[in-house]
C-alpha cells in the first residue's frame, strides 16, 4: 500500500513540474526583458536577445513574429524554429 502512495504522489508531483515546464517555454517578445528572451528562445543568445529589446525599443512593439527577422543577426529560420515559443501581446503605442 506505501508503494503504492508513493507513486500516486510521484505521478501528481511530475504532472505539477511538467505543467510550470510548459508554461515557461513561451515569452512575450514585446515585453520580456533580455534575459528572458535568451532562456526561452532555440539559437538566441544574450547578445541577440539585447538586440531584440533594443530593436523594439527604437521601432515599437512587433505585430507579427516574421518581424523579429529585421533584428540584425536573427533569420526568418530562426524565427521559424521558434514560432511556438514566441508571443506577443497586443501593440500598445
Amino acid at each position: 500500500m506505501i508503494r503504492i502512495n508513493t507513486l500516486i504522489k510521484s505521478l501528481f508531483l511530475s504532472l505539477a513540474l511538467c505543467a510550470s515546464a510548459f508554461a515557461a517555454d513561451r515569452v512575450d517578445v514585446n515585453h520580456a526583458d533580455a534575459a528572458a528572451i535568451a532562456e526561452t528562445l532555440n539559437g538566441i543568445g544574450m547578445t541577440k536577445a539585447e538586440a531584440i529589446v533594443a530593436w523594439r525599443e527604437a521601432n515599437g512593439q512587433f505585430k507579427s513574429a516574421d518581424q523579429l527577422a529585421e533584428v540584425k543577426g536573427i533569420g526568418l529560420k530562426t524565427v521559424e524554429k521558434n514560432r511556438d515559443r514566441i508571443l506577443l501581446a497586443p501593440p500598445t503605442e
